[in-house]
């Protein structure tokens, strides 16, 4: 029987989320760290709860034993912006490496807003000035892999624009990604705005030991940003998917 229940792993920064897991006493095989998107400004975990369900039963039926989700609340704008939400990110994302053991069987999952904290915690993970972290143990920290949903990379890009398909349009999304980020010098950070990092070696660092999946809509607000992310990802031998 799936149980779900509420998780605290960092009072400090009030990080919470959704754990729903098979067997709540034994050690997940592997968990699913999902992020929810919504313009870093509206939405929940609980708004996602029947795509979560149906996804750890999907992984039940592949042959896990004690698969889990664990579904991050981190805190909405205008309550906080950055960098409480990437530090609630990291915070869960060391609770699940202290609950599971061994990084390799964390997937990072998230669509749009959530995707780009993904984004944002592998770069931080990676980051080659991490204090007192060698580039060995960074590696060992690293998830084994990444599924990310319509990734929004940079925040505000003229390469954004308006599509018959998509109600959401540029103004809109950089409005969310002002408010966001706070001082427009943000935007030039990595951590804020992964699309910005050209630097090749650190998204090398950054990838996760399996790789990438990206899902998007050619007709995106964001598609031909993420096309771009893409391109460089792949010159890079990225292990990925796209669908």
């Amino acid at each position: 029987m799936l149980q779900v229940s509420s998780l605290v792993s960092d009072c400090k920064t009030n990080t919470v989320g959704l754990w729903v897991t098979v067997d709540e006493a034994a050690r997940p095989d592997v968990v699913i760290y999902y992020l929810h998107g919504g313009g870093f400004s509206m939405g929940s975990s609980y708004f996602y709860l029947e795509f979560l369900l149906a996804w750890l039963e999907i992984l039940q039926k592949a042959g896990y034993h004690n698969p889990a989700i664990f579904a991050l609340e981190y805190t909405l704008v205008p309550d906080q912006i950055y960098p409480l939400q990437l530090q609630q990110t990291v915070s869960g994302y060391e609770h699940l490496c202290s609950i599971i053991k061994d990084p390799g069987r964390i997937c990072l999952a998230g669509d749009s807003a959530g995707a780009t904290l993904q984004l944002s915690l592998l770069l931080y993970l990676s980051k080659a000035s991490f204090p007192g972290r060698e580039s060995e143990e960074q590696q060992q920290r690293m998830p084994g892999f990444a599924t990310l949903i319509s990734p929004w990379p940079t925040l505000v890009t003229p390469k954004n624009r308006d599509t018959p398909s998509d109600y959401l349009n540029a103004e809109s999304l950089h409005l969310y990604g002002r408010q966001y980020a706070g001082p427009t010098s943000n935007l030039k950070d990595p951590l804020v705005s992964p699309g910005v990092c050209k630097d090749g070696e650190w998204w090398t660092r950054a990838s996760p030991s399996g790789g990438f999946c990206f899902m998007y809509g050619s007709e995106e607000v964001f598609g031909p940003e993420m096309l771009d992310g893409l391109f460089m990802l792949l010159t890079l031998s990225t292990v990925m998917a796209i669908a």
